[in-house]
C-alpha cells in the first residue's frame, strides 16, 4: 500500500494535534521540538505532459514496480508551530517551564 508524503505529514499533524488536546489538563507538559522523520520514498513521474512528480513513502525492503521510479532516503525536520508560535503538548504555561 502506497502512502503519499503529503498524506503522511497530514496524519502526523493530526496525531500531534490530538496529543496537544489530550495534554491540556495534565500537570506534566512537553514542549514540541523539531520532529525528525527519516523516510524511504519512491519518486515517480508519469510519462505524460504536465505530469507532477510524486513522493510515495515505502516500507523498508518493499519492491517498487512503478514504470519510472527511484527510491531515495530523505530526512525531514519539521518545526511545529501554531500560527507563528511554538507548540507545546500541555495546558497553560507554568512558571520556569521550558
Amino acid at each position: 500500500m502506497n502512502v503519499e508524503l503529503a498524506e503522511l505529514i497530514s496524519q502526523l499533524r493530526a496525531e500531534l494535534t490530538e496529543a496537544m488536546r489530550a495534554g491540556e489538563n495534565e500537570e506534566l507538559r512537553f514542549e514540541i521540538g523539531p520532529v525528525e522523520l527519516e523516510l524511504t520514498v519512491a519518486v515517480t513521474k508519469e510519462a505524460k505532459p504536465g505530469a507532477k512528480v510524486k513522493f510515495w513513502v515505502v516500507e523498508l525492503g518493499a519492491d517498487v514496480t512503478a514504470g519510472s521510479s527511484t527510491t531515495q532516503t530523505i530526512k525531514l525536520v519539521l518545526d511545529p508551530r501554531r500560527k507563528g508560535q511554538k507548540v507545546e503538548i500541555s495546558g497553560g504555561e507554568v512558571a520556569n517551564e521550558k
